[in-house]
């Protein structure tokens, strides 16, 4: 069973995400302020944390950045502050995901639930998907034991769109998972970067990236 740290010095918030968690199935334990999530972080081991940004003692950013250094866990920052600048620090201390309040709790549900899945393919080193092997140690693309060169960042294009066949992702997901909060350029970048994988997988691989029109692309397997 997984355990999630809750951090937020308003108890009607706790409450009102800690039912519905623990109906849901997971154990959860409690923090009012930075300083007592740091130490249940440390003591508890969670395994994944809904952190405020407002709370006394230490703020949500100084939470996650601590975390972050020393665990690989997801990290969801809860908050009224939902503007841009916000978010991009939020971003930059680590956090995976970001909401703001209110909130419904069916979709925070949804986005840990996302979250673990995300964490749990991310422990494996290769993916099958169509007839290609993708191997995230050495960087290689096979098909049918032909091995297909991919430069990095369409690798890593590549490879997440194949763990996950079937999600869209907008262009702004494929921006923040593979080039990071904090990239400044236009996100056409990924259109270009999208075109070049297709031609370097051609037309004989048992896969396909999809324009899905005004959301953005996903991977089919081709049967």
């Amino acid at each position: 069973m997984k355990t999630i740290l809750i951090a937020d010095d308003d108890k009607n918030i706790r409450e009102l995400i800690k039912y519905p968690l623990i109906e849901t199935g997971y154990d959860v334990i409690e923090a009012v302020n930075g300083e007592q999530a740091l130490a249940l972080a440390e003591q508890q081991l969670p395994d994944l944390v809904v952190i405020d940004i407002m709370m006394p003692l230490k703020d949500g950013y100084e939470v996650a950045r601590t975390i972050r250094a020393e665990r690989d866990i997801p990290l969801i920052m809860l908050t009224a502050k939902g503007e841009l600048a916000n978010k991009a620090e939020g971003f930059l201390a680590g956090i995976d995901d970001y909401m703001t309040k209110p909130f419904a709790t069916a979709e925070l549900l949804f986005r840990i639930k996302a979250l673990f899945r995300r964490y749990d393919l991310s422990h494996e080193t290769t993916v099958e998907v169509g007839n290609l092997v993708i191997d995230r140690r050495t960087y290689a693309v096979t098909h049918q034991q032909t091995d297909i060169f991919l430069p990095l960042k369409e690798f890593e294009l590549l490879y997440e769109l194949a763990s996950h066949p079937g999600w869209v992702y907008t262009r702004e997901d494929l921006i923040s998972r593979i080039w990071g909060a904090a990239y400044e350029g236009n996100d056409r970048t990924v259109d270009v970067h999208i075109k070049r994988l297709r031609e370097h997988l051609g037309e004989n691989t048992a896969v396909a990236i999809v324009t899905m029109r005004g959301l953005g692309y996903k991977l089919e397997v081709i049967v």
